[in-house]
């Protein structure tokens, strides 16, 4: 039974623990005093999986929109230096709504 990061993450210790119990690993050993972040690292060891979620952008073209941001940034330090108040607030919050757009679009 394969089993996947997240799968063990969400498991309480008990279930860990039983799981371990029937696998035989030396990242395992000492397995009934370990606490669960300890456990799920072991588990993960132990079942060749990665520690973490990959997380993906789906729906916009993350390069187009990163280089839209760091193009902001320059046009952000000039009105900083320029102490334009209104250009930079509106260039900030492009900034602002450029990132969150990333982060809408993150799986």
């Amino acid at each position: 039974m394969a089993h996947t990061y997240e799968e063990i993450k969400n498991k309480t210790v008990a279930q860990l623990r039983e799981m371990a119990q029937g696998m035989e690993h030396d990242a395992l050993r000492g397995y009934s005093t370990m606490h669960k972040d300890e456990l799920v690292h072991a588990m993960c060891v132990a079942l060749g999986l990665e520690e973490h979620v990959h997380h993906e952008v789906v729906g916009i073209d993350k390069r187009k929109v990163k280089a839209q941001i760091r193009a902001l940034k320059v046009e952000r330090n000039a009105a900083l230096e320029a102490r334009d108040k209104k250009r930079l607030k509106s260039v900030r919050r492009r900034l602002r709504a450029l990132r969150r757009k990333i982060k809408k679009a993150t799986v």
